[in-house]
């Protein structure tokens, strides 16, 4: 007795049953690529439209420089600042590394 698919009888064994596998997969890969298209091009409009997507900011650009400059001059530590702004103490050290933010 040839292997079964788990839903089908399709028999995997015989080379009709190979092929129909095969095909399948394609139909599957195809489907996945139009999904990823359509995304793509959905993201693309939301952009034109002035839409962003991700997690908002945590804080404003005036709490950054406030972080900063308390920071900076000695007032505070990194932690106090992140305990006075509820934020977890990584956030306040991603402020002073060259990394990509709204801040």
């Amino acid at each position: 007795m040839g292997k079964n698919t788990l839903t089908e009888n399709v028999d995997t064994t015989t080379p009709s049953g190979r092929a129909l596998m095969h095909m399948l997969g394609v139909f599957a890969e195809f489907e996945r690529a139009m999904v990823r298209e359509r995304t793509k091009a959905g993201l693309a409009e939301a952009r034109k439209q002035g839409r962003v997507g991700g997690r908002r900011p945590k804080l404003t650009s005036v709490q950054c420089q406030e972080i900063k400059d308390a920071v900076n001059s000695g007032r505070k530590t990194a932690a106090e600042m992140a305990r006075m702004f509820n934020i977890h103490p990584a956030t306040v050290c991603r402020l002073f590394k060259n990394l990509p933010r709204d801040c």
